[in-house]
């Protein structure tokens, strides 16, 4: 058996990957997140699959879950929210995996801080303002962050910055960015990108909290710090450039 761990995407239903979706519908057992997966994903499993909401549940009786599959010779599709890969958890898991020696395959998926750029329809990077996305968080109740890895230190880069699980710490992220980036620099908070309840907030950074207590949100945001935000200027890229040629578009002959 194999247990796959498969990236559902933000929310919407239709976000995740052929392959995942495929995944979920063939095993026949199903370990979500059931705080952050919609209810429409799993459902795709089979009807005789057993679906067990992971939310409430610790490590060991997750790992405890899939041995007993791996007992039986049952693949696992293991769904967790966005992309696996971006504070997923699932290092941990693969850990023991490797231990108990069960085999594991892992599916991508839409990440939340790319949905959040197509609900506000911003490319994070564009010419001469910022080539640079730097994915991070804060320490909360959650894990610490490495030395080195705080926001004054990575605010220096001025980069498109998106923050994750901080919607709770954004007095912080306000105080330690905005010696950088400036207290007019544009800032979008997106809570549950893609879900039907999707909100979005525009404002700056010395004037986000405001908008962001009025709200009331409290978890599931994702906060986007940089110009690209704005309404700067910028110059064209090279790519489409009809001066710039490349492999697949020779140099125009004068």
């Amino acid at each position: 058996m194999t247990v796959y761990f498969i990236g559902a995407g933000p929310g919407a239903p239709d976000l995740i990957t052929v392959r995942g979706l495929r995944l979920i519908e063939q095993c026949p057992v199903c370990l979500y997140a059931g705080s952050l997966v919609p209810a429409e994903i799993v459902t795709a499993a089979p009807a005789t699959a057993q679906v067990v909401d992971t939310a409430a549940l610790d490590l060991d009786q997750i790992i405890d879950l899939i041995t007993a599959a791996h007992a039986k010779g049952q693949d696992v599709a293991r769904v967790h929210s966005g992309d696996p890969s971006i504070y997923g958890a699932i290092a941990e898991q693969m850990r023991r995996l490797d231990a108990l020696g069960i085999a594991y395959d892992v599916v991508p998926g839409v990440p939340a801080f790319a949905a959040a750029a197509a609900v506000i329809q911003r490319e994070l990077t564009l010419p001469d303002i910022s080539q640079t996305i730097i994915l991070t968080r804060t320490a909360v109740r959650s894990s610490s962050m490495p030395e080195g890895q705080d926001l004054a230190t990575l605010g220096q880069a001025r980069a498109t910055m998106a923050i994750h699980l901080s919607i709770n710490n954004l007095a912080k992220v306000v105080k330690e960015l905005s010696p950088f980036y400036g207290e007019d620099c544009p800032v979008v908070v997106v809570y549950r990108a893609t879900w039907p309840d999707q909100a979005i907030l525009r404002g700056t950074l010395g004037t986000i909290r405001e908008q962001v207590k009025a709200s009331g949100m409290t978890r599931t945001a994702l906060i986007m710090v940089g110009q690209v935000f704005g309404d700067s200027e910028f110059t064209d890229s090279k790519l489409y450039d009809a001066a710039h040629s490349h492999i697949l578009r020779p140099a125009r002959e004068a």
